[in-house]
């Protein structure tokens, strides 16, 4: 049975993409690793902030595609070079990949990584309310239009 959309409605043109990214942000939030925050800090900044215990910064990689954050942490096995044997392994130490959707508007200000926390700092642009008049132009009666030119072919004299 096919979903219905909220957005098939003739009064919304243009607004498909939504769904898309609505569609992107669902998938993404199923996933539950890394656990991670989102804090409002101040009128226009956000932090998203992930629990990365064990990775440094070369291991983790942040990048923006689109009006997509992505998020991705892959660790090296340094245990078997160094000749480690693990008795018990509970510290997670597995490849990810989050993401979130952007709204239109939302920047990235940069990132920082501390005690096992990464932290993404974001700040809403407000752009300055535009407002233009568009020039209302009389309608042209059937007498103000153009007429089509007419030519007269006379035939050639022999």
């Amino acid at each position: 049975m096919p979903r219905m959309s909220v957005f098939n409605s003739p009064l919304l043109l243009g607004f498909d993409h939504f769904e898309q990214m609505l569609d992107r942000a669902s998938k993404a939030s199923a996933e539950g690793y890394p656990p991670y925050n989102i804090e409002q800090i101040g009128e226009n900044g956000l932090r998203i902030t992930l629990a990365v215990a064990g990775f440094s910064m070369d291991d983790l990689n942040v990048a923006l595609e689109d009006n997509q954050l992505i998020v991705r942490g892959r660790l090296e096995d340094k245990a078997e070079e160094n000749g480690c044997i693990y008795l018990h392994r509970g510290i997670a130490s597995r490849q990810f990949q989050r993401s979130f959707v952007l709204a239109e508007g939302i920047e990235v200000i940069g990132a920082s990584l501390n005690n096992g926390l990464l932290s993404i700092n974001l700040e809403r642009l407000v752009p300055e309310p535009e407002v233009r008049t568009i020039k209302i132009e009389s309608g042209a009666s059937k007498d103000d239009r153009p007429k089509p030119k007419t030519i007269d072919v006379q035939p050639e004299k022999q």
